[in-house]
C-alpha cells in the first residue's frame, strides 16, 4: 500500500517513535512538582520547548504547546482578538484558509465581530495589495497560512507581514503544512502548526506569541503553558514531537529536492496521460510534497476507491467526497474545475517505484470511472441540429450536470446554446471549468425555479 496523504497527516518518523518509547519511561511525572521525577519530567518539557522554539525561530518563553494544531489555531485567534478588542472587533482572513481558522473567523461574527475574506487568484495564492487593502484602522488580527494544505501554493508571507507591520496589525501564521520544510522567514506575530503533519504524533499543536503582542487568554487558565494551555501536558508526545521537528528539518534540503523532482513528473505526466484533467495551484511557488488535480466526466469519491483498491491513499476536495455536498472552499474560492478532484501528498521517504506505479494506474482508473458514469468520449462532437437546447440535472450530483452537457453540446449548431438545469453547487465552478477546459463560450447563469440555469454557447 503507497501513502500519499502526507498533508492529512504524516506517517510517525521513526525518531518521534523512539523518542516517545523512551521519554514514557522518563516523562511521565508532573512536571510543576519539586521532587526527583517531578524535575526530570520538567527538564525534558523544558529542552522540547527549546527545541521547538528553535525550529520555529522564536524565544522558547514565546511558545506553548497545545493539544492539537486546531486548539492552537482558535486559542491564537481568539487571544489575540480578545486582547486588542480596544483597537476593534474587525479580522482579516483569506478566503483558503484551514477550515480551523474560518470556524474561529464564524464564530467571531456570531459574536458580533466583523470578518473580510480576501479573495485569491486562480493559483491560490492571495496577492498582497489586495490582502493589504483589507487591513483597516479597526481591524485586530490578520490571518494567512503560510502554505495551502490542499493544494500546496505557497503563500506570501513576507509581503503580508510587512503591510500589516506598516498597519500595526499583528499577522497569526498557519504554519502546519510548512513548518516541517523549514521556519516562516517573515516578521510574523503569532504562528500555530500541528506536529502530526511533519511527522510527530496526533494530539500536539504548537502556538508562538512574540513578546509585545497583546494577548488575552479565552476561558478558564491554569499555571501550565504560561497560562494559555490548560491541562496536564503529554509530555512524551511533546518531546517525540520536538524530536521529529528536528530530524524532519535536517533532512529537509534533500527530501525536498526530491519529492519536488517526483511531483514535477506527477503534475507532467497526469496532463499528458489522462484527457481532460486540470492541474491546479502555483506550479512553481508551491510545497515540494503536493500536487492536485480535477479530472473531468468524474466522481471523486469513486475514483479514490478505485486508487484505493489499487493499492494507493490520496485524498480529494470534491463535493462528492463530501458529506456536506459541497465543492472544497478552497477549490472553490480559486474558481477551479472541482469534480474528480486528486490531491497526491508525498511523505518523507516515499519510492519513485511507487510514484511510477501510480503514475501507471490513474489513466486507467479514471477512465473506469468515466465510462461507469456515461461520460462522453473524449473529444466527441456532433454536426450540430437544434439551435438551443435544454438540460434538465436537477436533482443530480456532480458530474453528471457536465456529463450531460458534454454529450449534447454536438447537438447544436455552433453559436447555438445549451442551457443546463442545476441544483448541486459544484455546478456553478465546474460548467465555468469545462468551457474554459474544451473552448466553449460560458454565457452566464440566473435562478430558475428551484435552482439555476447554465448557459453555454458552442464555439467549435
Amino acid at each position: 500500500m503507497s501513502y500519499f496523504d502526507a498533508a492529512s497527516s504524516a506517517p510517525l518518523h521513526p525518531v518521534a517513535r523512539q523518542a516517545l518509547q523512551a521519554s514514557l519511561d522518563e516523562g511521565w511525572a508532573d512536571p510543576a512538582r519539586l521532587y526527583r521525577e517531578g524535575r526530570r519530567a520538567r527538564l525534558l518539557l523544558d529542552a522540547a520547548r527549546e527545541a521547538a522554539a528553535d525550529a520555529v525561530g522564536c524565544r522558547p518563553d514565546e511558545l506553548v504547546f497545545t493539544s492539537s494544531g486546531t486548539r492552537a489555531v482558535h486559542s491564537g485567534i481568539a487571544g489575540a482578538l480578545a486582547g486588542r478588542r480596544r483597537v476593534g472587533r474587525h479580522l482579516v482572513v483569506s478566503a483558503v484558509e484551514h477550515s480551523s481558522v474560518l470556524h474561529s473567523a464564524a464564530a467571531h461574527a456570531a459574536d458580533g465581530g466583523s470578518v473580510t475574506e480576501a479573495e485569491v487568484v486562480r493559483s491560490g495564492a492571495v496577492d498582497p495589495a489586495v490582502f493589504a487593502a483589507a487591513l483597516r484602522t479597526d481591524t485586530a488580527l490578520a490571518c494567512l497560512q503560510s502554505a495551502n494544505h490542499e493544494v500546496g501554493t505557497e503563500q506570501p508571507v513576507a509581503e503580508v507581514a510587512a503591510a500589516c507591520r506598516e498597519a500595526g496589525v499583528p499577522l497569526l501564521v498557519d504554519a502546519a503544512q510548512s513548518l516541517g520544510w523549514g521556519p516562516v522567514d517573515a516578521p510574523w506575530s503569532l504562528l500555530a502548526a500541528s506536529a502530526h503533519k511533519w511527522g510527530g504524533p496526533a494530539g500536539v499543536g504548537l502556538l508562538a506569541v512574540r513578546k509585545g503582542v497583546r494577548f488575552a487568554t479565552q476561558g478558564p487558565a491554569d499555571e501550565r503553558e504560561s497560562g494559555r494551555a490548560a491541562g496536564f501536558e503529554n509530555i512524551p508526545a511533546i518531546v517525540a514531537a520536538a524530536a521529529s521537528l528536528r530530524a524532519v528539518r535536517a533532512e529537509a534540503a534533500a527530501e525536498s529536492l526530491r519529492l519536488r523532482g517526483l511531483v514535477d513528473r506527477i503534475r507532467e505526466r497526469v496532463a499528458a496521460s489522462v484527457p481532460d484533467v486540470e492541474v491546479v495551484g502555483d506550479p512553481v511557488r508551491r510545497m515540494p510534497h503536493l500536487v492536485t488535480f480535477s479530472c473531468l466526466y468524474v466522481d471523486g469519491e469513486t475514483l479514490l476507491h478505485e486508487l484505493d483498491r489499487a493499492g494507493f491513499s490520496v485524498s480529494s476536495g470534491s463535493s462528492c467526497t463530501s458529506s456536506t455536498l459541497t465543492p472544497s472552499h478552497v477549490l472553490k474560492a480559486m474558481g477551479v474545475l472541482s469534480e474528480g478532484n486528486v490531491r497526491v501528498s508525498l511523505p518523507v521517504g516515499a519510492l519513485e517505484a511507487d510514484v511510477e506505479r501510480f503514475l501507471e494506474v490513474l489513466p486507467g482508473a479514471v477512465e473506469g470511472v468515466r465510462k461507469q458514469l456515461g461520460a462522453p468520449a473524449t473529444g466527441a462532437s456532433g454536426s450540430g441540429g437544434t439551435e438551443d437546447l435544454v438540460v434538465d440535472a436537477l436533482g443530480k450530483l456532480c458530474p453528471i450536470p457536465v456529463i450531460e452537457l458534454a454529450k449534447v453540446i454536438g447537438d447544436v449548431p455552433v453559436g447555438g446554446v445549451v442551457t443546463v438545469l442545476a441544483d448541486d453547487e459544484a455546478a456553478r465552478l465546474d460548467i465555468p471549468a469545462w468551457c474554459d477546459m474544451r473552448s466553449q463560450e460560458y454565457v452566464g447563469a440566473h435562478p430558475v425555479g428551484g435552482g439555476t440555469a447554465y448557459r453555454v454557447r458552442r464555439l467549435n
